[in-house]
């Protein structure tokens, strides 16, 4: 059994692909498996997850007819055997110590899931230099020793979907829905599966995920960089698409929330419910 299983759902990202496994590689810690889902690629994916496989036996290859980044995740966790699980898009990358830091922190602490954040200077800079058509920036990756960290047994008092969260300590939020934002025991996720066919998915599946872990580790680190891919389904979806998914993914997560303890909730629903709402609503 692996310490971390990543799932990776691949879906034509030929063009940033090597780039992210490239990461996992680069790893400071070794131990880990990669689950590659090659979600029914049309371009060149097929034979960028055939070669790393070939190259490292960490790299387990999966193809897949297309069914979308949810199925493929839900496909991951069938068979991911990791005592620990992290997901990263295919078109994204880890900070080369995002294994080791996280694995540390949750032995270390005995917590479920172990939050960070994303390098918010990288993407902005992308985002800029795609509309320049300028080639994408590279980073430099800082070198942490002893990072500080916050632990909670109560991670309601932290959690929000808000980027300048009010009543949440903003230097310790963890903001926002992403899957990749964290690592978690796989025994606290692997039964939670994402709807399949709809955009938003990570609100309900995170809401489910955030009533099952009882301690957290959150670390204020930069280990994930997220990629603007213009080309991505959240960017290129018609609103009308958009809408409906959030209908879906709004009432699936009201309905787990729906006889849960008063204060949770309370909290759950001023920091994620009336926020995605007012989404669905068109005003932010």
């Amino acid at each position: 059994m692996a310490a971390v299983s990543v799932i990776v759902p691949i879906y034509n990202v030929e063009r940033y692909l090597a780039r992210a496994l490239d990461s996992l590689l680069a790893q400071s810690v070794r131990d880990w498996e990669a689950i590659l889902v090659n979600d029914g690629s049309t371009d060149g994916c097929d034979v960028i997850v055939d070669r790393y496989a070939t190259k490292d036996g960490r790299f387990r290859a999966i193809n897949c007819r297309n069914g979308g980044v949810s199925a493929a995740r839900n496909r991951g966790m069938e068979i991911a055997t990791g005592k620990y699980v992290m997901f990263l898009d295919g078109d994204d990358f880890l900070h080369p110590q995002a294994m080791e830091l996280c694995i540390t922190a949750a032995e270390r602490d005995g917590s479920d899931m172990v939050a960070f954040t994303y390098d918010r200077k990288y993407r902005v800079v992308n985002l800029v230099r795609n509309v320049m058509h300028i080639g994408d920036s590279k980073p430099k990756f800082a070198h942490y020793t002893e990072p500080e960290y916050l632990v909670t047994d109560n991670i309601f008092d932290y959690a929000t979907e808000s980027s300048h969260p009010g009543g949440t300590d903003g230097r310790w939020a963890v903001k926002h829905c992403q899957p990749w934002r964290c690592l978690y025991r796989r025994e606290c996720i692997r039964n939670i599966h994402f709807i399949e066919g709809i955009i938003y998915e990570d609100f309900p599946w995170w809401s489910e995920v955030l009533l099952r872990i009882r301690r957290t580790t959150i670390l204020n680190l930069p280990l994930y960089y997220y990629y603007p891919n213009p080309g991505s389904y959240l960017f290129s979806a018609d609103g009308g698409v958009k809408k409906r998914s959030l209908e879906i993914a709004i009432a699936a997560a009201e309905k787990l929330y729906r006889n849960v303890d008063g204060n949770v909730r309370k909290a759950w629903t001023e920091n994620f419910l009336v926020l995605f709402k007012r989404k669905l609503r068109g005003k932010s």
